[in-house]
């Protein structure tokens, strides 16, 4: 199994870029939250050891990676709402949150690295999209790291306002209990009005009451 390199931000520093910034995007998928992106901007002299995809990690690893990042590297966070996604649509909503995690980092990157085939369009930096990044890339894979961690945490803290959807697990994704929480319950404000379950739920309910 390969694992994430430095390869990419090496070359770019080798032709002059004096930071480098790796940046990922967590929670496209999922009926309920925000979509959450981080960037990082890693220290080549101490990189933490076992840096990858967020998703290749068990929450212990995130945990323990997280905190050596936020402690030893430039990093930032951005998030976009859920109206944000429902007035724009959840590719430029991701989009949106790189931009905000881009703007609060400490340095001005020279290069931004994103994961995924395509770069914002409000984005006002050089960058290189990078397909499979978070698996490649290891300020990528870093950027995974704190984004996945710090949008759990708020997918947890809305789960104590709003019992019996599972946010605390399922992180807003759309798992069984959680459609069947859904029918049950109804609709949240944190639920994705232009996500098709949630949809197809506020209508049903929508009719029922006529």
């Amino acid at each position: 199994m390969s694992l994430p390199d430095y390869s990419l931000e090496a070359a770019a520093l080798r032709s002059g870029a004096q930071f480098v910034a790796g940046v990922d995007e967590v929670g496209r998928g999922p009926l309920a939250g925000p979509v959450t992106a981080a960037a990082v901007i890693l220290d080549a002299a101490c990189i933490p050891e076992g840096l990858n995809d967020s998703k290749k990690l068990t929450a212990k690893r995130r945990e323990a990676l997280a905190a050596l990042l936020m402690a030893g590297c430039d990093w930032a966070v951005g998030h976009a709402s859920v109206e944000e996604i429902d007035r724009l649509n959840i590719l430029r909503a991701s989009h949106l949150a790189m931009c905000r995690a881009i703007a609060g980092l400490r340095r001005r990157p020279c290069l931004v690295l994103v994961d995924g085939n395509m770069l914002p369009r409000e984005l006002d930096l050089p960058g290189q999209a990078v397909v499979g990044g978070d698996g490649r890339c290891l300020s990528i894979a870093a950027a995974s790291i704190l984004a996945k961690l710090l949008r759990d945490r708020i997918m947890v803290d809305l789960a104590q306002q709003h019992p019996g959807y599972g946010w605390e697990a399922n992180a807003g994704y759309a798992t069984a209990a959680h459609r069947r929480a859904l029918l049950d319950l109804g609709a949240t404000p944190h639920h994705r009005r232009s996500f098709a379950p949630v949809h197809n739920i506020l209508c049903k309910e929508e009719t029922a009451s006529c």
